[in-house]
Order: structure tokens, then C-alpha cells, then sequence
């Protein structure tokens, strides 16, 4: 907050005020996780495809770090061998192995049991986590040629879950069972250089070198979790957001803040939840007819997309901003979502890029507002971003013991966030128990290049640090809170990397 001089105060002709201009911002996304369209966008494909996609791509990285590290290891004078496929571990031998993690657990959803039951019955609703401390739970390792099941303390002080690619030592027991005496995984990969995308790309196109001291002290701002309602609740902190963002409010000082916000990210659920309630029978006792297409007019409700819209606008004749889909945003459900239609937003859509729909190509130019998938990744200020809305990390936690017995404890999200890098994959429950798109050419989950920023939309709390890789990688990772909950924002330092916290909050809010 300002000194009161800088406030409201009666108007003088020889007062002289600054001009503030907001900080420009170099913005250039990656389009990883666009969908195919149109007659190539289908789903008759087998999931299992996927599986084989991710072990093909990175069995021979961790293969390399387990013949690098388990070289010399010897028991009893036995050195450790490598064994191609996990039916041809022999027992009593020391050996180590490569394949994909699966996890059998009884509270998980299984579909074919499911469809096995007697479908008028309706279902109990899905649990919140699969984790239990019961032994009901197995652990295996399979390829293309089979599964083995794995036993061992090691098991226990490693975080694994489905769909993740590991290396293990040990040796097959009487009962047919790995023990476990190490496990090796993927680990970070390769981290580009800052600026060495946008740098290639000038490059390319005979141009010189850019100046890059102009750039300096920008800030980025992370958002998520808006949970528009359309509601009357939403306008005091939504106000308090623009007037914030748009240096509206507070003193000089704060106003030189704000505009050196370069960019404002939007991770997911800008939308409230909308999940339909039963509708009760009419007073006649019969049926309601059956709509067209499914759709009930009396339904649904326009006002949170036209209350985001009238947001977006706001902001936009100042700021630029990047908008992900989120769990609850009008998109679909499964992974990768892609953007929100521009179609939905009728006056931010103005801000959008003159070549929309040529997304992934070279003629392509974002706009001052892009709508974008979720996962998503792209340069921001040079440095490479990821992140995503939320739900591979929700689903990770219902997997392993730290998640708590609802699967939605606030402990251990950056912990799960440091192991979906070092797994080098984005969702790797995906699409076990979170619903997905079925590859078949590539893995889209599958991490290629270390992020300097990896961020993680609607978290129960701020949470922020950095870790480091074998190459001397170092990622920056962000949880990024909801908003509707704690009226807080991220503002990330375009040259040091670190995070900054402001919270808004109207005094007495709920009772207004």
C-alpha cells in the first residue's frame, strides 16, 4: 500500500503524474498437445498402444542410467546382468530389467468389472483415493511380453504409479516374485538453453540478433482456479483481480508493480463447477421429453462464460493473456483438453491472432489472447513453461500414501510434481485412471525437454521450489492456489525466476 498522499486527494493543475507503460512481453507457445481434427480425430483405437509408445520412447534412457550405475554392483561375487524382456529373468539370478509400473489395487475403478455387473444397478460413487494400507495392493513391471509382480521395502520408499517407466535390480524369489534392491528412472532430460528456440527461429530467418536488455525486470502473473459463477458473490474479488492487474488501485508504487506485468497465465477452471443436479419429476409423475441433442435450454447457464468473456476483454485492452482449459471450463474432458472455443467468448475473441486455426504451423502468430490446451508449454520471456490444470497431480495422490485417505491432501504436491520430471511424463496414469486421448503415432505425455518454470494449476495452497538434474538442470516449480478460495496470485520474475505472492481480499467479503 501507498503513502495516503498518493491517494485520492483534491485535484491541482501543477501536479505531475508519470506515465506508466506496461512492459512488453516475448511470447512464442508450443502447440505439443493439439488434437488431430476433423475425419483423422477418432476413437476406435486400442489404449494399450499408448503403453508400448511411452516404454519405446524411454527404456533406452533409463536403460543407460541403470547400465551406468549398476555396472560394477556385485552380491557375493555375482555382477548384476541386464535382462531385454521381464519373462526372461530367471530365478536366483542378480539381474535388472526394464518396463512400464502397474499398479493392481482393489479400490481402483476397473471398467471391465463394470461392465460385467448388472447395469441397472447404479453404481457407488468414485472414491476419492485408491491408496490403502492393506497388502491387497501389487505392484509389476511389464512389457510386450509380460508382467512380473515386485516385492521389496524398495517399493515403499519410492513414489510409483501407473504408466511410469522404471529400471530394478534384484532377483526372482521361489515365489515367483521380484525383489526389489534398486529402481532407476528416466530423470530430467535435456534442458534448452534460455532464448534458444526464439534464437533458432531468427536465425532461420537471416535476421540479426535481438537485443534483449529491454526485457528486463518483466513479471509474469499465475492464476488459476477464477471459478466463476455468475453470481453477484464473484464481483467483489474478480474487481479487486482487474483493478490490480490494470494498476487501478493502490499507490505509485504499487502501479509501478503492476506494470511490469507482462503476461498473465490462467491455469484452468475459470469456471465454477457446473455439474448438473437431478432434475425432479414434473407435478404430472411422467416423464420429461427427451430434448434435442440432449439439450435443455432451461438448463444451462450463460452467465459465468459471459461473465469470463467480460473479464477477459477487461484485461486484454492492456494485457495480454494466456487462457488453458481446465477441468470445470466448457472443453473436453479428457487429456490433452483443448482450448476453449473462441466462439464462446465474443468480445476477448477480438484480441485473438489473425491466423487462428493454424495452429502448429509456421505461418502461425499468437495474439495478445491465446486459448490454449491443457497440458500446455511454450517460451515465455525466453524461458521454456509447462503446466497444466491439475488433474494428473490430483491423480498421482490417489495412488501413494501421502495423498491422505481422501487422495486431496495439500502435503506432497511438489514432491509429485518432481517425480512426474524425473519420470518424464506428463500424466502417467493416463489413460489407466484418467481419461485420455488413444495415441497411436506418439506419446504426447512423454516430457522431451526440461521446463525452466513447471507450474500446476488449482492447489489447495501456494507452493513453490526448485530442484536440480544430473546435467546440472535446474526447473523452478509453482502450485499454483485457487483463487475463488484464496484470492491469490503468483508473480514470477521474468529474470531471477522467483515467485512472489500477492493476495487480494475484501474485508467482510462473504457477508456483502
Amino acid at each position: 500500500m501507498g503513502p495516503e498522499e498518493t491517494l485520492l486527494h483534491s485535484w491541482n493543475a501543477k501536479d505531475k503524474h508519470e506515465v506508466l507503460e506496461r512492459k512488453s512481453s516475448s511470447y512464442n507457445p508450443m502447440h505439443s498437445y493439439l488434437l488431430p481434427k476433423g475425419d483423422s480425430k477418432h476413437y476406435m483405437q486400442q489404449f494399450a498402444d499408448m503403453y508400448f509408445l511411452r516404454l519405446a520412447k524411454l527404456k533406452p534412457s533409463v536403460e543407460l542410467i541403470a547400465e551406468s550405475d549398476w555396472e560394477e554392483f556385485k552380491i557375493a561375487g555375482e555382477s548384476a546382468q541386464r535382462v531385454d524382456r521381464v519373462l526372461d529373468v530367471r530365478q536366483g539370478q542378480l539381474c535388472w530389467v526394464a518396463g512400464t509400473i502397474y499398479i493392481d489395487m482393489p479400490l481402483k475403478p476397473n471398467i471391465l468389472e463394470d461392465i460385467s455387473k448388472d447395469h441397472w444397478i447404479s453404481g457407488p460413487p468414485p472414491r476419492q483415493a485408491y491408496y490403502s494400507n492393506d497388502t491387497a495392493s501389487q505392484v509389476m513391471l511389464e512389457d510386450e511380453s509380460g508382467r512380473l509382480r515386485l516385492t521389496g521395502a524398495m517399493l515403499q520408499s519410492n513414489a510409483l504409479c501407473t504408466g511410469v517407466i522404471v529400471a530394478v535390480l534384484g532377483t526372482e524369489n521361489s515365489n515367483g516374485d521380484f525383489d526389489v534392491l534398486d529402481i532407476k528412472v528416466p530423470d530430467l532430460p535435456r534442458q534448452p538453453q534460455r532464448w534458444e528456440r526464439d534464437d533458432a527461429a531468427v536465425a532461420r530467418q537471416g535476421n540479426m540478433a535481438i537485443d534483449r536488455t529491454s526485457l528486463e525486470g518483466n513479471k509474469i502473473a499465475l492464476i488459476s482456479g477464477l471459478g466463476i459463477s455468475g453470481s453477484q458473490a464473484d464481483q467483489v474479488t474478480l474487481s479487486l483481480l482487474t483493478e490490480f492487474l490494470l494498476g487501478e488501485s493502490l499507490g505509485s508504487d504499487d502501479q509501478l508493480s503492476a506494470s511490469q506485468i507482462s503476461r498473465l497465465v490462467i491455469a484452468g477452471n475459470s469456471i465454477a463447477d457446473q455439474t448438473p443436479s437431478l432434475v425432479p419429476l414434473p407435478e404430472t409423475g411422467k416423464k420429461a421429453a427427451q430434448k434435442k441433442y440432449g439439450y435443455d435450454s432451461a438448463a444451462y447457464n450463460p452467465a459465468p462464460i459471459t461473465h469470463l468473456d467480460t473479464l477477459l476483454a477487461e484485461l486484454l485492452a492492456s494485457l495480454p493473456v494466456t487462457l488453458m482449459a481446465g477441468e470445470h471450463d466448457p472443453a473436453n474432458v479428457s487429456l490433452p483438453q483443448q482450448a476453449i472455443h473462441q466462439a464462446m467468448l465474443p468480445h476477448a475473441r477480438a484480441y485473438t491472432s489473425s491466423t487462428f486455426g493454424a495452429e502448429g504451423k509456421e505461418n502461425y502468430e499468437p495474439g495478445w489472447f491465446d486459448s490454449v490446451t491443457n497440458p500446455w508449454e511454450g517460451d515465455v520471456e525466453g524461458w521454456r513453461f509447462m503446466g497444466n490444470s491439475g488433474q494428473p497431480v490430483d491423480d498421482i495422490l490417489r495412488y501413494i500414501e501421502i495423498g491422505g485417505e481422501d487422495g486431496q491432501a495439500a502435503e506432497g504436491r511438489l514432491e509429485v510434481m518432481e517425480c512426474m520430471l524425473r519420470w518424464r511424463c506428463g500424466a502417467p496414469t493416463a489413460p489407466d485412471t484418467l481419461w485420455c486421448y488413444p495415441f497411436q503415432d506418439k506419446d504426447q505425455f512423454v516430457i522431451e525437454e526440461c521446463p525452466h518454470v513447471f507450474f500446476i494449476g488449482n492447489q489447495p495452497r501456494f507452493d513453490s521450489t526448485v530442484i536440480e538434474g544430473p546435467l546440472g538442470q535446474q526447473v523452478r516449480l509453482i502450485a499454483i492456489p485457487k483463487f475463488k478460495e484464496t484470492g491469490e496470485v503468483v508473480l514470477l520474475d521474468t529474470e531471477t525466476l522467483e515467485p512472489e505472492l500477492v493476495r487480494l481480499d475484501a474485508h467482510n467479503a462473504q457477508g456483502v
